[in-house]
């Protein structure tokens, strides 16, 4: 939990890290003021302290932190609290309390680089020494990963070449077994090949095999470039600012390599008052994007407000990615390979999907070149079938017995349109009891109600069919309300445990029943979810009906007003109902985007 006197790599951490935080911690906030996070959720003693109280929460709260590291560079104490906060997640881990559907991309790209298809080693006779480039610049710089991987092999001989990725995504989430299986594999590969210096250039995979792979003297392209010079004397005009990626803040060799670089094309550079040690995150960092991109888009905007218009260098790939949307960015080896094409905004930078082109293309033409020893990663880690389900059908089993036992007896059947309107027609009067009925039960079983309100629509009409369709939705949000806060609520509670359900939670706690009509409004949560969801919170139940009631009522009107014409189009007429109940969905339908353009707007 403190920082070491040289680098942050070299922590020793005590056996209680959240209690050691709260002894130590004075609470003096200079590292609050420096953080949206910590801004949002107190000091780090003040969060260890309510992880005292309530662990599950705060375990969950963690993963909207970015893992950057600036609170440790600002703390007169030398705390490090993302190291506690990385500890928060893993104990998550351990007691399967992550939905990691949040963050099933980033994980699938990780996967891929250390996929047999994406991965290679290519060591040649007498090899000691290899290139490891890391993902991102692999994808998006074809051109420059093979253009720095040519000028290491002039300086090194027999240097090799692996393609493969660190694991770090997983890292920083929390999935410590199986990082150490997939890390700790290839680390051994390697180490059985005599392999005993790694050359990167990526930051994150630096402090991967700084902290995991102590075996291998480490170095970076950016200390070479540094000490044996560029391949030509060609210079360009101009001032940048550089953004010195999380992951490095307290490397100073490789910051000082960097601009040694950078003044060897001839730039200028204009220090801002956040770099070295004192970076901010670009955004990206720990996955807190997955969790809180409100967080992330914090730094980014920190970031652009501090280089003003002037253009940012940087030595990470996914710095540079993220950063490039809000201004004028590249990387430095950009510069160093391509100084006119890059200074004019013109380097050659790929997208997805073609980063994923450009590293079998790399991996197609390094696999040509002679090698003693040659292998595409074939293993993969026993623990990744160990996480657990998704949210949602852990939810959803809590209710199994009650769905299956309903489905034995048919009920299904009679919720499908035709067999509704067949059952309502033959009940006269009580037909608009029975559909309320029947709408008022699906809700608390997970059954699906957009099928009921077409019926609605259908068998009553665009007036009376509102008006039966969203009393039976509004009491059948209510049932699953109170079965959530008087029932069931420890079970619930217990499965409700990702960042996004914690923060719905805090939401509510400041702003009520605003959350309540945003949610019904703008569907952020799936809606049988959200119904149980709420009845964990402290909101009252009057507040919730009434806000629940007139804000799924555009939905609901749009969806009846349609349904009503259905009728008339099978016979071939279209009537006005028709024409009123598409421009209503289109203009429900729009809500989100105009709710997400104001956001962005007051951001």
């Amino acid at each position: 939990m403190f920082r070491d006197s040289t680098t942050a790599s070299d922590l020793v951490l005590p056996v209680s890290m959240a209690d050691a935080m709260i002894d130590i911690c004075n609470g003096c906030n200079i590292c609050k003021k420096e953080c949206a996070f910590l801004e949002a959720y107190g000091n780090p003693g003040t969060i260890a302290k309510n992880h005292r109280t309530d662990p599950d929460r705060w375990r969950a709260v963690s993963f909207e932190c970015s893992l950057c590291g600036l609170c440790t560079a600002v703390c007169p104490r030398n705390l490090d609290p993302g190291a506690v906060f990385l500890d928060f997640r893993r104990q998550a881990v351990e007691k399967s309390q992550v939905d990691f559907s949040e963050y099933k991309g980033l994980l699938n790209y990780e996967k891929k680089g250390m996929s047999e298809k994406y991965s290679l080693y290519s060591l040649p006779e007498n090899c000691d020494t290899i290139f490891f480039p890391g993902c991102t610049l692999t994808g998006t710089r074809f051109d420059t990963t093979l253009k720095t991987y040519a000028y290491l092999k002039k300086l090194i001989k027999n240097l090799g070449v692996v393609l493969d990725c660190c694991t770090k995504s997983s890292h920083d989430l929390g999935r410590q077994d199986y990082f150490n299986d997939m890390f700790f594999e290839m680390k051994s590969f390697l180490i059985k090949h005599n392999v005993k210096t790694v050359i990167v250039a990526c930051p994150n995979c630096h402090k991967i095999f700084n902290t995991y792979g102590k075996e291998f003297k480490l170095q970076t392209v950016y200390d070479l470039l540094s000490q044996y010079g560029l391949d030509d004397n060609r210079t360009v005009s101009g001032s940048i600012t550089l953004h010195d990626p999380c992951p490095v803040r307290f490397e100073k060799s490789i910051q000082n390599s960097v601009r040694s670089v950078v003044k060897a094309r001839g730039l200028n550079i204009i220090d801002t008052p956040h770099t070295r040690a004192k970076t901010f995150c670009c955004g990206e960092g720990g996955a807190a994007a997955c969790a809180s991109p409100g967080f992330a888009r914090t730094w980014t905007q920190k970031r652009k407000t501090e280089t003003r218009s002037h253009k940012i260098v940087s030595y990470c790939a996914g710095c540079v990615n993220l950063l490039s949307n809000n201004a004028d960015t590249f990387h430095v080896l950009d510069l160093v390979f391509d100084p006119e094409k890059t200074m004019a905004g013109k380097a050659t930078v790929s997208k997805a999907p073609f980063t994923y082109l450009n590293r079998l293309k790399i991996k197609k033409k390094l696999k040509k070149m002679p090698a003693k020893t040659v292998r595409e990663r074939p293993f993969s880690s026993v623990t990744e079938k160990k996480n657990p389900l998704g949210l949602k059908l852990l939810f959803a089993g809590l209710i199994l017995a009650a769905i299956a036992g309903l489905r034995m007896a048919g009920i299904q059947e009679y919720l499908a349109p035709e067999n509704l309107s067949y059952l309502i027609q033959e009940s006269g009067a009580l037909a608009p009891v029975i559909y309320m009925l029947l709408y008022a039960v699906a809700p608390a079983l997970f059954l699906p109600g957009l099928p009921i309100t077409i019926a609605g629509g259908i068998l009553f009409g665009p007036v009376w069919g509102v008006v039966y369709t969203i009393t039976g939705a509004t009491a059948g949000a209510g049932i699953a309300f109170l079965i959530s806060r008087y029932i069931s609520s420890e079970v619930i509670e217990s499965k409700l445990k990702g960042p996004k359900w914690i923060k719905l939670q805090d939401n509510v706690e400041k702003h009520g029943w605003k959350v309540v009509a945003l949610t019904r409004l703008i569907p952020l949560f799936p809606f049988n979810l959200l119904n149980y969801a709420f009845g964990l919170t402290h909101i009252k139940f009057t507040h919730y009906m009434i806000a629940t009631f007139f804000c799924m009522l555009p939905a609901c009107i749009a969806f009846i007003v349609f349904s009503s014409s259905i009728p008339d189009l099978f016979q071939g007429r279209i009537s006005i109902e028709l024409i009123i109940g598409l421009a209503l969905i289109v203009l429900v339908s729009l809500i989100p985007v105009i709710y997400n353009t104001i956001k962005k707007k007051k951001e």
